[in-house]
Formats: C-alpha cells, structure tokens, sequence
C-alpha cells in the first residue's frame, strides 16, 4: 500500500528512532516499595463515566500495587494531541485509540503489536469479532477494544398506536410505508436523518458497491448511488424524512425524536441515557436497524486501548490494558449502560443481550459495519459529506454531487501518497 504516514505530513521521518522518555516514571512509596507510574491518555466522559473509570483504575491499583496509574484526559483535538506527543516522545504508556483512527496509526510503527502479551486465558474469542477485527492488521493485534455502540431503530410508541402501527419494521420498505403513516405535514416526520457517512456505510455498500476501493474512494459508482438514493427519496419525493435542524433540533437527531420531531431515528447506544435524562416521559421502544435488500446491517463505533511503542512500561501497560478490557474490569466500566461491553460474556452477565432497549443493539454487533476503512477514510469522509447534503437537500442530484465529492478525495488522498 503507497501512503505518506501522518508523521511525514508534519515533516517528520522518524518516530521510532527517539529514545525519549513516554511519561513514564517510577518512585519509591512510602512502604518503600518501588512503583511504577503508567500514564494513561483518553478524553473526559461525562461524570458518570469518570466515576466509573476511577473506580476501575482504583480497582487495578489495589491488585496491583506497584503499579500507580495517572490519568491524562485530552478533552479537545484528541488524535492531533497524541500524534504530536507520539513525535515527540512524550505520549501515554496507554491511551484509547478509536477504530476510525487506528489504520494510519498502526502503521506509523508508533502502536506496539500486543500478540505476544495475549494470554490464553485472555480469551480473545470472547470479544465481538468486527470490534477486535478493527484493531489488527493480518493476524497483528494493536488494541483491545474497550466498549462499542452500534446503530438501532428507536420508535415513539404511541406515534406508531396513532398510526395504527403494531410493530416495528423489518424491512426498509416497511419502514418507508411506515414513515408514510407516521409523517404529519409541518409537525412530525416518519424518520430522523443524520446525511453523513458515518451513518450510512452500511447501507452504502449493502449491494455491491464499495465505499472505498484499493485506497481509492469509489462512492460515486452506481451500485452505491442506488443503494443511497432511498433515503433521498424518503426526505425530497414522499417528504416522510428530514434532518434534526429542519425541526429545529441542531444536528441531534436524539433532540428530534424526545422532541416527538420524528417518529423514528437511527441512532446508538448513547441515546438511551440521554432520552431518560432529557426526555423522561417518551414511551419508546428499540429495534434492529430494517433489513436491506434481505440483508441486516448497522454501523459500529468502537474504541479500544493501544500501547504506546516508546513506552519503558510495556509490561505494566499490557498489565492496565488486560484488566480493563477482562472480564471484571469491563463488567464495571460498562455496568451503567453508557457503553456497551465488547465481551459477549460480560454483556450476557449484565442483562444487555437480553435488556428490552439494548437487546437490540447487542443483537447488531456481530454483523456490522465497523466505522473504519483504511487510512484515507477520513479523506473520504469529509468529501461524501460536503457533497451529499447538497444532493440530501435536493440542490442537485445525487450522482453528480458524489462524483465531484469523490473527484475531490481522490486528488486530496494522492498527494498524501
């Protein structure tokens, strides 16, 4: 594969060559037991979320005391922190690392293969295959991912009473008959959409196109074109589908659908705690994203924890990360619903796989669509959606928006090159 790696783009041709410290330190307790200080990087959650990780690492801490972990919350620019931290070598022994960002960054050599730190007791077949999967290259694992959340159908109940409308749909096309039921003209729209990328790489490539093609965008072919055209449809022909600000909603579709904006949104794990902070009194249910062309299919949005390959701590860092990622470190890290655990046993364990809102979700994970495609996704990204909003609100049409957009990504992914 021909890439120009993010450390060149910054005028930098060698990473691995710095013999610097990564942040590591030891120092003696007052018991005198030397310990050592592992320096974790991730950004801030909310307070629920912080709550949780310090009683993890707390946790860890307690079993392991000669190991003390700091951890560095990096709240804006996360990935542009780190690479220019990486460079200097000065970043985390530890840090998260999203699925999205992963490809280009393992292969800058800055992240350490974890192979040979995997145990068999580890049990890496009890993970979600497309969530590990997005952490590897061949057979080399880079990361463990921590927590995941995928793509489901939520539905307001009592829209779809009105509607007389009994269960959710299965198919796209009952969910575009439905939308026709539960659209009321100036008040309420069937289906919520969020026109990026992000949400719609599954259903991009649910025929036989393909996103990206050899580190080439591809989006503008017509197999993928025809795969997208029904969502403009829904929105620019039958008028049963809008965005979250053409209700008033920002670019929250969860905002859109508490608000009773849209009686149907594609959204994640995340908009359940939300919905019952913000939205307490919405009666609503949760369902497998509607098959395409007899296929299931949904997005995935997964991090995981990666090792910094500077770092003088490597086996104390293998150490943090098998404990965060096993089975009881994950167990309380996602006890609260926040996240859903990467670990089938210890979704199984909590009630999730069976739970009536995250079944669903849990459900989804083994066949979607990870978030992530090589290095140039980014690229790609960008351009699909400057250009297909454009299309989504009817100022041009589709193939010709796609083919400048993908015209564009292509000429900006070769002079990286």
């Amino acid at each position: 594969m021909k890439q120009k790696k993010w450390i060149s783009m910054l005028g930098i041709t060698a990473l691995l060559g710095l013999a610097i410290a990564s942040g590591c330190s030891s120092q003696e307790a007052d018991s005198g037991l030397k310990k050592t200080e592992l320096v974790m990087s991730g950004w801030g959650g909310n307070p629920v979320e912080k709550k949780l990780l310090e009683e993890v690492i707390a946790d860890f801490e307690e079993l392991h005391p000669h190991i003390d972990v700091k951890f560095n919350v990096i709240n804006d620019q996360y990935m542009d922190v780190l690479k220019t931290r990486l460079i200097g070598g000065t970043a985390a022994d530890v840090f998260y690392l999203d699925a999205f960002e992963a490809p280009a960054l393992m292969e800058t050599g800055a992240v350490e293969p974890l192979n040979k730190y995997v145990t068999e007791d580890f049990d890496l077949e009890d993970f979600e295959k497309p969530m590990l999967e997005a952490f590897k290259q061949g057979e080399t694992l880079y990361g463990v991912p921590k927590d995941y959340s995928t793509l489901a159908l939520f539905y307001n109940k009592d829209l779809f009473k009105e509607a007389g409308i009994s269960e959710p749909p299965k198919t796209w096309e009952e969910m575009e008959a439905a939308a026709k039921k539960l659209t009321k003209e100036g008040d309420v729209y069937g289906l919520g959409v969020l026109p990026n990328i992000e949400r719609m790489y599954y259903m991009a490539e649910s025929g036989d196109g393909q996103v990206i093609t050899e580190d080439r965008a591809t989006f503008a072919d017509d197999k993928v074109v025809n795969e997208l055209q029904p969502i403009l449809d829904m929105r620019l022909k039958d008028k049963t589908a809008a965005q979250p600000s053409e209700a008033g909603a920002g670019t929250n579709a969860g905002e859109m659908f508490g608000r009773g904006k849209a009686a149907m949104v594609m959204e994640g794990n995340w908009n359940i705690p939300y919905l019952d902070e913000t939205f307490p009194n919405i009666d609503y249910g949760t369902a497998e994203i509607p098959a395409i062309n007899g296929k299931k299919g949904t997005m995935s949005f997964t991090v995981g924890y990666a090792m910094n390959a500077e770092s003088d701590h490597k086996e104390e860092s293998w150490e943090l990360i098998s404990y965060l990622t096993g089975q009881e470190g994950m167990k309380k890290w996602t006890s609260k619903g926040f996240a859903l655990p990467t670990r089938k046993s210890v979704a199984s364990e909590l009630g999730f796989d069976k739970d009536e809102l995250r079944g669903p979700l849990v459900k989804g994970a083994e066949y979607a669509t990870v978030w992530q495609d090589g290095p140039f996704l980014p690229i790609v990204m960008n351009n699909f959606n400057n250009q297909f909003l454009s299309a989504y609100l009817g100022e041009r049409p589709l193939k010709e928006a796609l083919e400048d957009a993908e015209k564009q990504a292509n000429k900006e992914i070769k002079v990286t090159e």
